[in-house]
């Protein structure tokens, strides 16, 4: 069993993550007020505290969660090799369809970044939702077989 450490949007590309307490999530546009959250294999991006701080070990860099620019942050759970697999938060269910490719941006974030989180799936996972749901930081998030 995992916990919601943190939950972010942007509202534009290239804009600032805002960080948010709680959330609606949907089928149709993913996590309310993030732009990138219309019906795809990449409505929403998942990143675990134990990878990003591998990858900011590596680094030898403290970083902010949302540098990353996922949409939740979570801790206790091993998302390596999950695609699949489903994430359940509350009501939320996520279908787990990809690892996250860092993008050549994580360079501008810190050097060495992009190459950090290439590894063992540190970037996280990319999500599709499959059940609606209003999530708040703090909750429970489990892994769960496809059924």
């Amino acid at each position: 069993m995992g916990h919601l450490l943190g939950i972010a949007v942007r509202e534009k590309k290239r804009g600032p993550m805002l960080e948010l307490t709680h959330a609606n999530v949907t089928m149709a546009s993913g996590v309310e007020q993030d732009f990138r959250g219309k019906p795809s294999n990449r409505q929403i991006t998942v990143l675990t505290r134990e990878g990003w701080h591998a990858a900011c070990g590596e680094i030898a860099a403290e970083l902010p969660w949302y540098a990353r620019r996922a949409n939740l942050y979570i801790t206790g759970l091993d998302l390596h090799e999950s695609a699949g697999r489903q994430l359940r938060i509350g009501q939320l269910q996520l279908l787990i369809t990809r690892e996250t490719d860092p993008c050549n941006r994580m360079q501008e974030v810190h050097n060495g970044l992009f190459e950090a989180l290439a590894k063992e799936w540190r970037g996280g996972v990319c999500c599709r939702v499959i059940q609606d749901g209003v999530i708040h930081v703090g909750d429970r998030v489990e892994i769960i077989d496809a059924s």
